[in-house]
């Protein structure tokens, strides 16, 4: 079930509060259980209580599907795809109006989708989840099957010359099974909550991979001759030029998949043996751009909502690629957006659109830079600004220019910790005392992956690996540490989503009279560490200790 729209149900009937509605939503995200097992473990309703309450206020009722025949004639009403997608299952046909049970009742784009895909009106009716799941899998198989009939369909379609190549004049990538093929492909990918879609090319094989937080899993290979078809209609699709296959393209496709508007950014790349393609999977149904939501601890949360509300300075995000700087700058973006102040942002590229905030994409093919962007943001009256990325001293410049001139602005950079931005900006030619004076904060992070909840085990770390994350058997005294043996909830990972581990430099004045020094990063940290900042490896251990990550993750990234 949708989690957002079951808790919008439950506060709009009455069930909840809105603090509740925020409180549920957080436990959600935090525990990853289904959101009617959060609604019970709360008492608020059973889950029982609530299937009737939600077929109530649809006008319908709730069905046992465990007393219901499937005759084949009945299960070929719906497409497979459709009803994997959708958590469908047909229940009954009276001549006029197909019946059918959903996993997301609530969500009436559903209906329209079904009506569209099957051509009958539609009725609806409320069912366990769990039970739709497990029929749909059984009378329509699974993600996996349905790609490999796919694979074997577009075998027995292509046409490979003797010198292995394919026959391109049956204009491939139009060629129905190509197309069906590249949407399930994607479809499976955004349905395991996937970041990004890796099409690669090798010498004997064609591999596709996919990012579930931040670790690569392979999919069924297609045949390697099916390269150039499967490429060039992920490029018709972004409309990119399919004729050029020697220099980079980057290009959008924006889909709707089960109801949920999705943008993917492709990017293409000439190899040795044909273009690897990558798709950046920008869901904006599964991103919560609220800051409460981040996981934060809360004297960090504290720090940054007072410091997002000052007059002028600068606040940095550092961390590596994949981190969630850009997720956390547009949360507190978010949180300032209101109707008194002017917000603008320059991004390469824009990744989520949001309401009521100026926001430009650099475009460096026509000299559009962060710079040049930059500088005409201080004539169009801002109160804050966002810059997507300080990669030169130019836009350093001219972002503490900004800051001086009474704007609040925020960036990100890639540094391994907070008190290496500091040395970052040095590098780059920035003045020390420009930056001691403008600095307001600098926020590291990382994103760790999450213990499933559903086989969450304990266990009994050795010796080795605590040495390793600088723990002593003393230290730890009563502590439980825990780990994820797989199940069928988390593809056998043991992990299911992702939470940050932060480090906050408060640049208070005894950091500012070193950077004025130039003291090396070392001994800012160390003053810092001495003033009470939190390290990533120490947040890293607050959330093993927490139970809600391992030791291996934390080491990792720390």
């Amino acid at each position: 079930m949708n989690p957002s729209l079951l808790l919008s149900f439950l506060k709009d009937n009455g069930y909840i509060t809105e603090e509740q509605f925020t409180e549920l939503g957080d436990e959600q995200s935090r525990s990853g259980k289904r959101i009617q097992e959060v609604v019970e473990d709360y008492g608020i309703m059973s889950k029982d209580e609530l299937y009737a309450a939600i077929a109530q206020n649809l006008g319908t009722e709730v069905i046992d599907l465990s007393r219901i025949e499937f005759p084949p004639e009945l299960l070929s009403m719906m497409p497979p795809q459709t009803a994997r997608v959708h958590g469908a299952l047909p229940l009954e046909f009276d001549g006029v109006l197909l019946k059918v049970a959903l996993v997301d009742a609530l969500d009436p784009r559903i209906a329209d989708d079904l009506r569209f895909a099957t051509g009958k009106d539609i009725q609806i009716y409320v069912a366990a989840p769990d039970q739709i799941r497990g029929l749909v899998e059984k009378y329509y198989g699974s993600e996996e099957a349905e790609v490999e009939d796919l694979l074997a369909q577009l075998a027995g379609e292509v046409t490979v010359k003797e010198d292995g190549s394919i026959d391109v004049t049956a204009d491939l990538e139009g060629a129905a099974p190509i197309v069906k093929y590249v949407n399930t492909v994607v479809a499976q990918a955004i349905q395991a909550r996937a970041s990004d879609i890796h099409f690669e090319p090798f010498e004997h094989d064609f591999k596709i991979r996919y990012r579930v937080d931040g670790a690569l899993y392979e999919m069924s290979p297609p045949p390697r001759h099916l390269s150039v078809a499967i490429t060039s209609r992920i490029k018709v699709m972004a409309g990119l030029n399919i004729a050029e296959r020697r220099i980079p393209q980057d290009g959008r496709i924006q889909t709707t998949m089960a109801g949920r508007q999705v943008d993917l950014r492709v990017s293409t790349l000439p190899t040795q043996f044909g273009e690897s393609v990558v798709l950046r999977v920008l869901d904006r149904s599964v991103v919560n751009l609220d800051l409460e939501t981040l996981g934060m601890p809360k004297r960090i949360f504290d720090y940054i909502c007072e410091t997002i509300e000052k007059p002028n300075g600068i606040f940095i995000v550092t961390g590596p690629t994949g981190s969630g700087k850009t997720t956390t700058l547009y949360s507190c973006l978010r949180r300032i957006n209101t109707p008194d102040s002017k917000l603008l942002t320059a991004e390469d590229p824009v990744e989520y659109e949001i309401e009521g905030i100026i926001q430009i994409p650099i475009n460096e093919s026509i000299g559009l830079n962060f710079a040049r962007v930059l500088r005409a943001f201080l004539r169009q009256d801002p109160d804050r600004i966002m810059v997507g990325e300080t990669r030169d001293i130019e836009t350093a410049q001219i972002a503490i220019q900004a800051s001086l001139t009474g704007h609040l602005v925020f960036t990100t950079l890639h540094t391994n910790d907070a008190p290496g931005a500091v040395a970052r900006l040095i590098d780059m030619g920035v003045e020390p005392f420009l930056i001691s004076s403008t600095l307001e904060g600098i926020l590291a992070q990382r994103l760790v992956r999450k213990i499933c909840p559903n086989c969450k085990t304990p266990y009994e770390p050795t010796e080795a690996i605590l040495q390793q994350i600088g723990l002593a058997a003393h230290e730890i005294g009563d502590k439980t540490f825990y780990y994820g043996r797989g199940c069928d909830e988390c593809n056998n990972t043991g992990y299911k989503g992702r939470k940050g581990i932060y480090e906050l430099l408060d640049i208070t004045e005894p950091i500012r009279e070193l950077i004025s020094q130039r003291a090396p990063s070392i001994v800012i940290r160390q003053k810092a560490i001495e003033l009470g900042m939190t390290t990533l490896r120490a947040d890293g251990l607050r959330s093993i200790f927490d139970g809600e990550t391992t030791i291996e993750e934390v080491l990792k990234y720390t």
